[in-house]
């Protein structure tokens, strides 16, 4: 059996506010495996995009464990936080978060240069050609539709091939169509790369493409399902 990359037992988190603490996780159990595309759906406040900032260690969880890649991220610094994420996570927005002041090759090359990546922009340009866009590399976001934007943001992500892939509403922003067409790409991406992909979404069509789909209620996992296999 392939081993868990994401592994998060009785997760708490609980923010403050005016009204006092407010609980936006609550004994949270989960693991994810190598390879394994995992939905999560539940209406919406019900934690889901909670949950990916946790797993992501951009919100420290209030208690329970949190470990991704075998790294544990309750003890680790921000500065280790950073080094971590960079190496093990890509992570996909729904707004797709480009420097709108550089090209869809600098973009991408970003990440590939901050973690000392030799040939960064020979690098960034495979990927950007791997996804489709090897002829707008030096175009600006602005110059980009929707759909092709999206694409840069997943090329960016996947730069440094990590273990564990975030996609928070990918298709959020885009049109039927086209986001038909960055599902199939990033699924592609992930299954060639035997990634993890966690995938917070509201279309139980995309959730039905994935391995296995969980359902979250008021911070709570409420079930869980697995694809039948044809």
């Amino acid at each position: 059996m392939k081993k868990p990359i994401v592994v998060l037992k009785d997760v708490r988190l609980t923010l403050t506010s005016r009204a006092g603490p407010v609980s936006i996780l609550r004994d949270v159990d989960l693991d994810a495996r190598e390879g394994q595309s995992l939905a999560v759906v539940g209406p919406s406040g019900s934690g889901k995009t909670s949950l990916l900032m946790v797993t992501a260690g951009l919100e420290r969880a209030t208690s329970g464990k949190v470990q991704v890649a075998g790294h544990d991220l309750a003890g680790m610094s921000e500065d280790e936080l950073a080094l971590m994420r960079g190496a093990e996570i890509g992570i996909v927005f729904q707004s797709f978060h480009l420097v709108p002041t550089m090209t869809a090759l600098e973009n991408v090359a970003l990440p590939l240069e901050f973690g000392g990546v030799p040939d960064a922009q020979a690098t960034a340009r495979e990927l950007l050609q791997e996804v489709g866009l090897g002829h707008r590399t030096d175009h600006f976001p602005a110059q980009l539709s929707g759909g092709e934007q999206q694409r840069v943001a997943i090329a960016r992500a996947l730069s440094r091939r990590p273990k564990l892939i975030l996609a928070d509403e990918p298709t959020g922003n885009l049109d039927r169509k086209t986001g038909g067409h960055v599902i199939d790409l990033l699924f592609g991406l992930q299954r060639r790369r035997e990634a993890t992909l966690i995938l917070v979404t509201h279309d139980e069509r995309l959730a039905a493409a994935c391995d296995r789909t969980i359902r979250m209620a008021d911070g709570r996992i409420e079930s869980e399902t697995e694809a039948l296999v044809s």
